[in-house]
């Protein structure tokens, strides 16, 4: 257990910076925790955590929007869910960028999908930097404050790992049902 968190605390900054290029959300929560055990810095690592968020919805705006070929091929499975994704820009406007940072399962889907559009890119940058500060602050804070109580989760799941398979089953299974009632074919 004393190397993995020497482990942590030497990597856990590159390990942050990465993950959060695609999310982040686990990872600056785990930063967190960790934090408010004494093993890595806070303010550091949401820091880090923002800067990352910020340059990867924006690499993958970038990615989108110079290679639309190459994105479409890789889209092919994901037609749908990318079509839910533009319904979600037209019905909420600007106001989708602003929160989906906080919705699993559209958060890469939405900067892919802006990229594919003629949407401003600086405009979407100052909305994607605006979006990251509250994504930050309240994954990050909340997550040191609740250290306590996530560590005794932490360890009643160790004790008893069913449990962790049973929720983790629950949350991929209520997305996968969502994302399947959402994207489903509309028969008229």
């Amino acid at each position: 257990m004393e190397d993995m968190l020497t482990n942590i605390t030497t990597y856990g900054y590159i390990g942050l910076f990465l993950y959060s290029l695609g999310g982040g959300f686990v990872a600056l929560m785990a930063a967190s925790v960790l934090s408010y055990m004494g093993k890595m810095d806070l303010a550091t690592s949401m820091a880090i955590a923002f800067t990352a968020n910020v340059l990867g919805d924006n690499l993958l705006l970038y990615v989108a929007r110079n290679q639309k070929a190459e994105m479409h091929g890789y889209l092919k499975k994901h037609r749908r869910k990318l079509a839910l994704a533009h319904i979600m820009m037209k019905k909420y406007g600007s106001w989708i960028i602003l929160i989906q940072k906080f919705i699993y399962g559209i958060k890469t889907l939405i900067p892919i999908a802006i990229g594919l559009t003629k949407y401003d890119v600086k405009k979407f940058t100052m909305l994607n930097i605006l979006s990251a500060i509250p994504w930050t602050l309240i994954v990050g804070f909340g997550s040191y404050y609740f250290g306590h109580a996530i560590e005794n989760l932490y360890n009643i799941v160790v004790a008893k790992p069913y449990i962790a398979v049973i929720v983790v089953g629950g949350i991929f299974g209520f997305l996968w049902l969502y994302m399947s009632i959402a994207t489903k074919k509309k028969v008229k």
